[in-house]
């Protein structure tokens, strides 16, 4: 029924070719959705018969091991393609990773099972459960979803206070009741750009790669961005002052400064995001907006000038660490634990 709704409540036009194409190729993303819901449910099932068979074996190991086997032998030559032992497996780990057939039904449904393969190996639960939403939300592809996850993208989330603060007391939310930390993460992982580390490569250099890259950068910055302008120029009535990267957040209803710092943040850096923000706020804010947020990306930060600048107590200027090759497992949670250290020192 929703499906007919969908479709019956397409627009019409003037042009009845163009009216026919998008009739049928709404038609084929129904279905093709449709499909998915049916086969990811189909391999939640599956792999619970598999579990609740296995559980009746005296020896579980090797009896699961054998049925596997079998099973796959016998659904390849019935069914083709898609039932080999290793995807048999990969069901019956879907079932134990989600038990709770609501979970399968309202999330897992919602994405491919090359998506749900990815997520079911993640081992926090609760970061499992949040790239299920945000893959389905934001649309991310089979690529996109496994660099984020290789990029511990949910923890630099979490202890940047993206996640953790949605409901925190002493962060304030703009008009539309969201926090601006949402926006946030910290490290930036720009393995993308494919530049050295600093001090290897200059401001310019790091532009003018984000720039050819700005697709993922703008995946890595997160949702609701769009693109306004390199360089925008800012003018009062004696001065120019030109911004590194403009966005704009439709989400938060706000803009969103970029200022790239191929070295160590200083004190200088910060004054100069403060008078952006004030500037644009002043200058460039239109009616309905959110108050400006400004980003100084930097390669390296100074917890002095974080803890005794404008840093400390705004809800308008950031400063996080950008990492221009992805780093290992081990690197990459050094650096989470510094940036949360960091955060915590800043709230107390």
């Amino acid at each position: 029924m929703r499906q007919i709704e969908e479709l019956t409540s397409l627009p019409t036009s003037n042009n009845i070719n163009e009216d026919i194409r998008s009739i049928l190729a709404e038609a084929r993303r129904i279905t093709a959705r449709a499909v998915n819901t049916a086969m990811v449910t189909a391999y939640w099932l599956i792999g619970k018969r598999i579990v609740l068979e296995e559980q009746k074996g005296q020896d579980r190991a090797n009896y699961g091991e054998k049925l596997l086997k079998n099973l796959s032998k016998e659904l390849t030559a019935e069914f083709g393609n898609g039932f080999s032992y290793p995807n048999l497996r990969n069901m019956r780990q879907f079932y134990r990773t989600y038990p709770n057939a609501e979970i399968c039904y309202t999330l897992c449904s919602k994405l491919s099972w090359s998506h749900n393969r990815l997520i079911m190996r993640v081992s926090d639960a609760n970061a499992r459960e949040w790239y299920l939403r945000e893959a389905a939300s934001a649309n991310w592809s089979v690529r996109e979803l496994e660099r984020n996850i290789n990029s511990f993208y949910y923890q630099r989330h979490l202890e940047s206070g993206s996640i953790k603060s949605e409901n925190a007391t002493q962060c304030v939310a703009n008009s539309n009741g969201l926090n601006p930390r949402q926006l946030l993460k910290d490290p930036y992982v720009l393995e993308f750009v494919g530049l050295p580390q600093s001090p290897e490569h200059s401001e310019h250099d790091l532009e003018e790669a984000l720039i050819t890259h700005l697709q993922e950068f703008m995946l890595e910055l997160g949702k609701g961005f769009s693109f306004v302008k390199r360089q925008y120029r800012i003018s009062t009535e004696t001065s120019h002052f030109y911004i590194d990267l403009v966005f704009y957040n439709y989400i938060l209803k706000c803009f969103f400064l970029v200022d790239l710092k191929a070295d160590k943040l200083t004190h200088q850096d910060v004054g100069q995001m403060d008078m952006y923000v004030r500037m644009f706020d002043d200058l460039k804010r239109g009616e309905g907006d959110n108050p400006t947020i400004g980003l100084l990306l930097c390669a390296e930060r100074d917890e002095t000038v974080v803890k005794y600048s404008v840093l400390n107590d705004s809800q308008q200027i950031f400063a996080s660490k950008y990492l221009p090759y992805l780093p290992t497992e081990e690197e990459l949670k050094r650096e989470i634990e510094n940036a949360g250290r960091m955060l915590q020192n800043k709230e107390e």
